[in-house]
């Protein structure tokens, strides 16, 4: 008998073992809140910003009515002359209007403008889904509105944050926008979960920014009209 053999009848021989049942997620998280305060939005908001600024994340405050006029500027600081954007995206209106210089539709697949969208593109402007404060982290839904390519490809990424859809924890953040539930929300073929720019270490521990994706990642953190 071969030691192949030996092993799949001892293990065929074995007694059946007892079904390990998942673990109750939401009863966890449940336990872990009662025992931790309750937090508020400003609390959200402030544990946000201090964590998405530890993985040097930039947050830019800003207001419904002046957030598209802060991108202008913010682009002609960082000297940006070409800004890709999704032209059937949720703020592409707005986008239009503001006077941006260099707005650059994503309006074609990859493969017919790939050395333009690699090397000419400065930066690239998305939505948000939410935020998550324990981790500082934004979620972005890519879609065929704005695709993943537009938060990856891009030196500067510039994201739009609702301050109201910014969460204590992942699983929170997977509970109110129906990730998991009864009835699902079709999810996108990657969501994503980003903590401040694109990063990564040899074996030195030597931490590199933009090796893989943007060198700069920047938050317009949407408050209320005279909110602080």
């Amino acid at each position: 008998m071969s030691a192949r053999d030996s092993i799949l009848r001892r293990l065929r021989a074995a007694p059946p073992g007892q079904l390990v049942l998942p673990p109750d997620v939401p009863a966890f998280y449940a336990a872990v809140r009662e025992q931790a305060p309750a937090t508020d939005r400003a609390a959200r908001i402030e544990l946000f910003c201090e964590r998405m600024s530890f993985w040097r994340g930039e947050i830019v405050r800003v207001t419904p009515g002046n957030w598209a006029e802060t991108l202008r500027v913010l682009c002609v600081t960082k000297g940006v002359n070409s800004l890709l954007y999704g032209p059937r995206g949720p703020h592409a209106a707005t986008l239009e209007a503001a006077g941006i210089k260099g707005l650059k539709p994503y309006d074609r697949p990859v493969d017919e403008w790939k050395p333009e969208l690699f090397r000419d593109t400065d930066a690239g402007f998305t939505s948000t889904r939410g935020g998550i404060a324990e981790t500082g982290t934004l979620v972005v839904w890519p879609d065929d509105k704005e695709p993943r390519l537009m938060s990856l490809v891009p030196p500067i990424h510039f994201a739009l944050l609702d301050a109201n859809a910014i969460c204590d924890t992942p699983f929170e953040a997977m509970s109110a926008q129906g990730w998991i539930s009864d009835k699902p929300v079709a999810m996108p073929s990657n969501a994503l979960f980003i903590s401040g720019p694109s990063k990564t270490a040899d074996i030195q521990i030597t931490l590199a920014y933009g090796a893989h994706g943007p060198k700069e990642l920047v938050i317009l953190l949407l408050l209320g009209e005279g909110e602080s």
